[in-house]
C-alpha cells in the first residue's frame, strides 16, 4: 500500500498534496485522468500533477491593437505567438478548456475608465509623438484609430479582435471568449472571467494556465488576482511576452518568490540546462525544451503528455 503525501496544503476538498520522494506536487484534487510536467525554476527536478478536466489555458490580450505589425512592433509577442499555437493545439488534445481574455470595452465602460488607465493610452496626446513601435496614434481608449481598426480596444472591432494569425490557427467553437476593462480580467466579480469561473460552466476549473501579452502588465495582473482568489496559477514562460527590457525577469521572480507563486514555463525538458525553476509558492512556471521529459509521454516534441496517470 502506498503511504500518503508528505505535505497536505489547502482547506478540506481544495488540498495539494506533496510527495517528497518524487519532488511531486499534486494539484488534482483526486481528479483523473492527470498529466505530470517539471517546473522550470526553482530546485531541479519538481512536478506538479494536474487533472485536464480542472484546469483552463487563460490567453491573455493576444489581440490585433498589441500584435499585428500594421499597430505596432513587438517581435517577442510575434515569438509568443508560435509557441502559444502549439500550447494551444496541446491543451485541446488533453481536454484543457481554452479561454481567450481580451480587452473588450463597452460603450458603457469608455467614460468611466478611470484617468489613470486613460492616461497610459494617451501618450500621442501628451507627448506629440507616438513610441517608435507603435505604428498607431495613441489618443486614448475608444478613440478611433483610422484606416478601418475601429476605435481603441472597444469590443467588436478589429482591433480588438484575436491576433488574425492566431485567431485562425487557434481559435475554436467551444472556447470561452471574456472581455475586459482593466488590465486585469480579474479585478472585480462582475468581471467575464471572474463571472464564468465562479458560474456553473467554470466552477470545476481550479488551475489556470496563463499565456499572452504583455507579461508584465496584463498578464501578470490577472495572474496576480486569480492568485489571491485562490486558483493554482501556472506561467507558461515561452508563450508569454512584453517589449520592456529586464521585465521578463522581474515578472519570474516576482511570481515564483516574491508573492509566492510557483511558475512553469512551456520549454521545461531538458533535465541539464533549463530544468525545474520551482520556487516556495502557489503558482508555477513551465518552459518548453526538447524532446524527452524523463520518462514522461510528450505531445509533439514537447512537455505536455497526452495522457497519464496520477502519480
Amino acid at each position: 500500500m502506498r503511504p500518503g503525501p508528505d505535505f497536505t496544503f489547502g482547506p478540506p476538498g481544495d488540498e495539494w498534496h506533496y510527495d517528497k520522494l518524487s519532488r511531486t506536487y499534486d494539484l488534482t484534487r483526486g481528479r483523473l485522468p492527470a498529466w505530470t510536467a517539471s517546473t522550470s525554476h526553482g530546485p531541479t527536478e519538481t512536478f506538479i500533477t494536474v487533472a485536464p478536466r480542472s484546469t483552463a489555458l487563460v490567453v491573455v490580450d493576444m489581440q490585433n491593437y498589441f500584435l499585428h505589425p500594421s499597430c505596432r512592433d513587438h517581435p517577442a509577442g510575434l515569438a509568443a505567438v508560435e509557441e502559444t499555437k502549439k500550447l494551444v493545439e496541446k491543451c485541446r488534445e488533453l481536454g484543457v478548456q481554452i479561454i481567450w481574455l481580451n480587452w473588450g470595452l463597452t460603450p458603457e465602460d469608455v467614460p468611466r475608465i478611470p484617468a489613470s488607465v486613460q492616461r497610459g493610452f494617451s501618450r500621442t496626446l501628451i507627448h506629440g509623438q507616438a513610441n517608435p513601435n507603435d505604428k498607431v496614434v495613441r489618443l486614448g481608449v475608444g478613440a478611433d484609430l483610422g484606416d478601418g481598426k475601429g476605435r481603441c480596444l472597444v469590443a467588436g472591432t478589429w482591433n480588438a479582435d484575436i491576433y488574425e494569425p492566431l485567431k485562425v490557427a487557434s481559435f475554436r467553437p467551444g472556447d470561452v471568449r471574456c472581455d475586459k476593462n482593466r488590465m486585469s480580467g480579474m479585478w472585480s466579480p462582475d468581471q467575464p472571467l471572474r463571472r464564468y469561473l465562479d458560474g456553473p460552466q467554470g466552477r470545476q476549473v481550479r488551475t489556470l494556465l496563463w499565456a499572452g501579452v504583455n507579461t508584465d502588465q496584463c498578464v501578470l495582473g490577472t495572474l496576480t488576482d486569480a492568485y489571491n482568489g485562490g486558483w493554482d496559477c501556472v506561467m507558461v514562460e515561452d508563450c508569454c511576452a512584453t517589449a520592456k527590457p529586464g521585465a521578463p525577469e522581474v515578472c519570474l521572480y516576482n511570481v515564483s518568490v516574491s508573492q509566492p507563486s510557483w511558475i512553469f514555463t512551456e520549454r521545461h525538458c531538458d533535465y541539464e540546462d533549463d530544468v525545474a525553476h520551482f520556487s516556495s509558492g502557489f503558482v508555477w512556471i513551465c518552459r518548453e525544451q526538447r524532446d524527452l521529459c524523463r520518462g514522461y509521454e510528450v505531445l509533439s516534441n514537447r512537455c505536455l503528455p497526452k495522457a497519464a496517470s496520477s502519480r
